[in-house]
């Protein structure tokens, strides 16, 4: 019976064939696309920060955070759609890994390239939005939230940013798993848009994400302007490079691996393609 969606037997055969692809890819391409994933990412985020900066003082924490998630998710859509290479949401190469139609070194050559192409991405929109002056819209209101999003992410301990990556992964990986399963963009945009709402409302912990969160904030702790509005001089101290990279970065992203990799392409795997039988190794 042919349906408008995919069955999830059928996405999990997609992501395999998807993961072959990924793992072949030229190291320029890989490259490309995953700078402009990044970027993509971060315009999800740097829309979250414009839209949400005032929404709680009028309709509360909640709805805040609704609209928060509701913007960031053109950020995945971006990519699914126009075509990007992203970490995250390649964590799901590990299906194709358990279906030995890649090798373990073919998917860690395209997380690692791809991983460092989304931070380029990620801190080209940094510099961009830094130098462009939007920090400054809403007498400083909208640097004054951005800086208080990286001072909540670097003020999390190890275990926290860890745990958090997990359930922003694991939700990522459904918005991919979902958008692979629409036969049409319209159903792709909304299998990406629910999961990915719900991964920002509640407050996990994207690495791709915070590439470009932290160090924006990291830029905006120097301006006296910004740290004012936010009355936030007693909290910027746990706002470091150190803090970012080793306290926030790190446990997020092998968080976010676990998330992606275990609790989605592996637990589908072994639902879908486990009792298939194992064809010969690719990559």
């Amino acid at each position: 019976m042919n349906t408008g969606y995919l069955s999830p037997k059928e996405i999990a055969e997609q992501v395999i064939e998807n993961s072959k692809v990924k793992a072949r890819m030229p190291t320029m391409q890989m490259v490309i696309l995953g700078i402009l994933a990044g970027a993509y990412i971060a315009f999800g985020a740097e829309l979250c920060t414009i839209v949400t900066h005032d929404i709680p003082q009028h309709m509360g924490l909640g709805i805040a955070k609704f609209m928060g998630g509701s913007v960031f998710s053109v950020g995945l859509m971006l990519v699914v759609l126009g075509g990007g290479e992203l970490f995250t949401g390649n964590c799901l190469m590990f299906t194709g890994v358990l279906a030995r139609k890649i090798s373990m070194a073919g998917m860690m050559r395209n997380w690692i390239i791809v991983y460092l192409a989304n931070f380029i991405g990620s801190l080209a929109l940094v510099g961009i939005i830094y130098y462009s002056g939007q920090w400054k819209l809403g007498n400083c209101g909208v640097g004054a939230a951005a800086l208080s999003t990286a001072c909540l992410k670097t003020g999390l301990s190890f275990s926290e940013a860890f745990w958090r990556g997990v359930g922003a992964n694991w939700l990522v990986c459904l918005g991919v798993w979902l958008g692979i399963a629409g036969r049409d963009s319209i159903s792709k945009i909304f299998g990406i848009y629910f999961p990915v709402m719900a991964f920002v409302a509640s407050g996990f912990e994207h690495s791709v994400a915070n590439m470009y969160f932290i160090p924006l904030g990291l830029l905006l702790k120097t301006q006296p302007a910004v740290v004012a509005a936010g009355n936030l001089s007693a909290k910027i101290g746990v706002l470091t490079w150190h803090n970012f990279l080793i306290g926030n970065l790190v446990p997020a992203t092998l968080g976010n691996i676990v998330g992606g990799s275990l609790f989605v392409g592996g637990a589908y795997y072994l639902a879908y393609q486990r009792r298939d039988g194992h064809s010969e190794q690719g990559e």
